[in-house]
């Protein structure tokens, strides 16, 4: 299954990179954030990912940055939630929902910015 890199998206403030973690079966509610910030599967390489980190970072929206490629289970994850597609970025939100390469204003709206 190929990795693909979503047009759109961007990164917050407060991140929390995490990888490397054993996890036999990933699932989105271990990746659930709290109220008021998200949650986005990446790749170091995504572009679409840089820039949305970007965005969220100048605009100070909390987000944990999940690299795909280092956290075992999180590609079937993405795959799973992207009907068959491993494309990143991926965003989980506090009400356990996710969106494939959102908007900065998507992210915002969603969260009730």
């Amino acid at each position: 299954m190929l990795l693909n890199c979503g047009e759109g998206g961007h990164r917050a403030p407060r991140r929390n990179i995490i990888g490397g973690i054993a996890l036999a079966t990933a699932q989105i509610a271990e990746f659930t954030p709290e109220s008021g910030a998200i949650t986005m599967f990446s790749t170091e390489w995504c572009g679409y990912c840089k820039r949305l980190k970007v965005m969220l970072d100048a605009t100070g929206i909390p987000y944990t940055e999940v690299d795909i490629e280092n956290t075992p289970g999180t590609p079937e994850l993405v795959e799973q939630v992207n009907g068959g597609n491993r494309t990143v970025p991926t965003v989980v939100f506090p009400d356990g929902s996710t969106e494939t390469n959102p908007s900065l204003n998507d992210v915002k709206a969603k969260l009730g910015l």
